[in-house]
């Protein structure tokens, strides 16, 4: 095997990020493309060190003319190379971005299930992060935006989606696939400027390079890490002073009478968190806390009752009512609930 600066790279990510451990079993999604296929030529050629089984799933859309000797092709790569194939194939063409992205995942969290792999691979790279930012940034976004594409996230319980080439750039890949001849399979759909992102590849990060920065996208990306960990930080502290904040029961009820009530009624788990309407936050304790953290506090209260992501506008009326006269109250939420200012708490209802 030859060892390259990149696979000596791969190798330090996963043992310093803890990605995954020796001798489980890795699912890695392939499209065909050159990021993918470097991701499994550098599994397979670490493969030897970290005992892993490994297994390819590629997941048919329909929605080009070629997909079916797409999914061919990387079909007969899995054969070449002896190890596990397993193909995904949409009942009817998928043509948005979003529905695509939702329904791979879907198809990728079944085949794992069934398949007993603790983990999904993915081959998003420092180019992805980069462009992820810019898209979000655009459209409008806090920090959680701009970091959005992260190491690592739960899929479905005992499922973990993993993104081990999040230092490296899409033109790194594109050099390791000639080095080793890779047969990458082009995706028409990549030069398809009716799509933002592609948009964002093709013209945004070209004349951002030319013009500002060769390294745009290594930079981007690296400002997407350093939100990473900004944004875990804080997320921690508003669950905190959610919980020192918030109680439960109606609005007419005698409150509940300690703080370690409220933490065990809640649970100190983000995914524990199922609030129930009406509930009471402490305006006392949140008017003392900055407004990053009283703005963090409103979103994960509302990100648990509204059906959509709440927008900046739903935060923002939930957290002027912090310092706002009694009595104040919110137009209706999505779904109905309203806030209410009632002395030194806000009661949702």
């Amino acid at each position: 095997m030859v060892w390259t600066p990149l696979h000596a790279k791969i190798h330090r990510t996963i043992r310093s990020r803890h990605l995954f451990e020796r001798n489980q079993r890795l699912l890695i999604a392939v499209s065909g493309g050159q990021d993918s296929l470097c991701l499994i030529k550098l599994l397979l050629d670490l493969q030897s060190k970290w005992g892993w089984d490994l297994g390819i799933a590629h997941c048919d859309h329909r929605w080009r003319s070629d997909s079916q000797a797409n999914a061919n092709h990387v079909e007969n790569l899995a054969k070449t190379w002896g190890i596990s194939f397993y193909l995904e194939t949409a009942n009817e063409p998928i043509n948005s971005e979003a529905a695509a992205r939702d329904w791979r995942y879907q198809a990728l969290s079944a085949i794992a299930q069934a398949n007993n792999y603790q983990y999904i691979l993915t081959g998003h790279t420092a180019s992805d992060r980069a462009e992820t930012l810019l898209y979000n940034l655009i459209r409008g976004t806090g920090a959680d935006g701009l970091q959005a594409l992260t190491w690592q996230r739960p899929l479905t319980a005992g499922i973990m989606l993993v993104r081990p080439l999040l230092e490296i750039t899409r033109l790194q890949t594109e050099q390791f696939c000639q080095e080793f001849k890779l047969p990458i399979w082009e995706d028409s759909t990549n030069q398809d400027l009716q799509y933002a992102r592609n948009r964002i590849r093709q013209q945004l990060i070209p004349y951002l390079r030319e013009n500002f920065n060769p390294q745009v996208e290594s930079a981007l990306a690296q400002t997407a890490e350093l939100l990473l960990a900004e944004v875990e930080y804080l997320e921690k502290a508003a669950q905190q002073l959610r919980e020192k904040a918030m109680l439960w029961g109606t609005c007419t009820e005698r409150l509940v009478p300690s703080g370690a009530e409220v933490s065990r009624s809640i649970g100190h788990e983000e995914d524990s968190f199922t609030p129930l309407l009406p509930l009471r936050l402490n305006r006392r304790v949140l008017q003392k806390a900055p407004l990053a953290l009283q703005r963090r506090v409103m979103r994960q209260i509302l990100q648990q009752i509204l059906t959509d992501a709440p927008s900046f506008e739903h935060i923002e009326k939930l957290t002027a009512l912090i310092i706002a006269p009694n009595r104040s109250q919110t137009d209706p939420f999505p779904g109905g609930a309203i806030a209410q200012v009632e002395g030194d708490w806000i009661c949702l209802k």
